[in-house]
């Protein structure tokens, strides 16, 4: 179970960032064209990240990832599991992210962050690794996905207005 750790600890801070992204952003309804097109950047995030994970899944992540901590091999089965659910929990956002749905934002946000630093962490492990490792050549893919998506999603939210303490006005006096 401790091969695992790397790769919860990654994605858990992505996640968190995701979850705060999501909880400070709203879009207000006057942006549904901004909606449509982060729904269509998150669709082709989508497709870009399963090449990624097809080529991880080909060249062992699985196996060499946890190899660089000297921790055993992620379970193939666990590994495909966890990257097909969230495909599809992805793949399931796009009609929420078009509506306006918080968790389908969370999930775009989620998404966006893991393939940017997708695209900073495959060459890292590359040099790492002495040359090449499994995801390096759609990394710089599923890089451009993420900062395309993390743009419209940016053009589709604002931030939430500040609310003051209660009995605290935030206007100033005449």
């Amino acid at each position: 179970m401790t091969s695992v750790l790397p790769s919860v600890v990654a994605l858990g801070l992505a996640a968190l960032a995701a979850l705060l992204l999501a909880l400070r952003r709203y879009s207000p309804p006057v942006r549904s064209s901004e909606r449509r097109a982060a729904s269509r950047a998150l669709t082709v995030a989508v497709a870009v990240q399963a090449f990624h994970f097809a080529e991880e899944a080909a060249t062992g992540f699985h196996e060499r990832f946890p190899g660089l901590f000297d921790l055993p091999s992620l379970p193939f089965e666990g590994f495909v599991a966890f990257n097909v659910a969230w495909l599809g929990i992805w793949a399931l956002s796009v009609p929420g992210l078009r509506s306006g749905r918080a968790p389908a934002f969370f999930a775009a946000w989620f998404l966006a962050i893991a393939g940017m630093l997708n695209a900073i962490a495959h060459p890292l492990l590359a040099v790492a690794a002495g040359g090449y490792f499994p995801g390096l050549v759609t990394s710089p893919a599923i890089g451009a996905a993420g900062v395309g998506l993390w743009l419209r999603l940016r053009g589709a939210t604002a931030s939430k207005p500040e609310t003051g303490s209660p009995g605290i006005s935030r206007t100033s006096s005449p």
